[in-house]
């Protein structure tokens, strides 16, 4: 494998990679997915919200995606790639048995979830405690639900759960403290405000049902929205000095092909989006991998030219 100039690697088999493969093969490039197997979604068992897959596992969305690519001769390797380094006319690309070179590259590793350090909530994590209401509130709907704020911007999702049911607690001591106008406005609509901090998610039969909160109190709820704070997963690329983008709630910053500041990298899905859900990643996933190979088809008539 290490003596193969691939025209794409693609670093990440999720929804993103997958979309990316799929692109690029149809494309009739040489593609290898080079992936870890830790898909950011793993915890849930099922998606929402995902048109023409809604309720299906992500587990059984990346079978088929995976078999759909195989169909036009992409190749896998499940292992994880440890560095990408500039080789001037294509990248090295360093994984965990060897290197290999490759003309570009998608970069769709995504992030890691930074969970809040309450004991019990990671036990629930993608089951009785989920962080957005499109893609698991109407399981939800009409029960106790509580959300626990991380930061100012989670007044956002307070705000939003609402919707799904009329008993909402919202443990406000990550929001800092809060406006009398926005708190007035939260209880007007029936949301509960906790400023005491929650120190404990408590589960009977692997269901939530109560948080506790430094007060002492018991807070009888159904389940447990929150949002975690994602941490990019990029160490394996620090030496492209990729950029950055300033904006809140965004990651590398791309153009609309996906295209990074380094001109064989591209990129897509949650390491460009962290709050992305499946539909977006698919189609970012699905213009870095068109992107990638538009850059390939400029780079082949250039050397047509010099060879003439």
């Amino acid at each position: 494998m290490t003596d193969t100039l691939y025209d794409a690697v693609i670093v990440g088999g999720g929804t993103a990679g997958l979309s990316a493969a799929q692109m690029l093969g149809r494309a009739r490039r040489r593609v290898l997915v080079i992936d870890a197997g830790a898909p950011r979604n793993r915890f849930a068992a099922h998606m929402h919200g995902v048109l023409g897959h809604d309720g299906r596992s992500p587990a059984e969305l990346l079978r088929i995606g995976r078999t759909e690519a195989e169909a036009y001769d992409v190749e896998f390797l499940d292992t994880t790639v440890t560095s990408i380094d500039d080789a001037g006319d294509h990248l090295a690309v360093t994984y965990d048995g060897g290197t290999l070179a490759a003309r570009g590259a998608v970069l769709t590793t995504g992030v890691v979830d930074d969970l809040p350090d309450v004991p019990g909530l990671r036990e629930q994590w993608g089951r009785g405690v989920i962080h957005c209401p499109y893609c698991h509130g109407f399981e939800v709907a009409g029960r106790r639900l509580g959300v626990l704020a991380t930061s100012p911007a989670s007044l956002h999702q307070i705000e939003l759960v609402r919707q799904w049911s009329d008993d909402v607690t919202a443990f406000t001591a990550g929001l800092g403290e809060i406006d009398d106008t926005v708190a007035a406005r939260l209880m007007a609509r029936g949301i509960r405000l906790v400023d005491s901090a929650m120190i404990e998610l408590r589960a009977e039969h692997d269901v939530v049902t109560t948080a506790i909160t430094a007060d002492g109190t018991a807070h009888p709820i159904d389940a447990l929205f929150t949002a975690p704070t994602p941490r990019l997963h990029l160490n394996y690329a620090a030496n492209l000095d990729l950029a950055l983008s300033s904006e809140p709630g965004e990651g590398l910053r791309v153009d609309m092909r996906g295209a990074t500041s380094h001109p064989r990298v591209f990129a897509a899905g949650n390491v460009v989006a962290p709050f992305g859900n499946v539909p977006l990643s698919m189609g970012q996933g699905s213009m870095a991998g068109a992107g990638l190979n538009a850059a390939l088809v400029m780079e082949d008539a250039t050397s047509e030219i010099l060879r003439s």
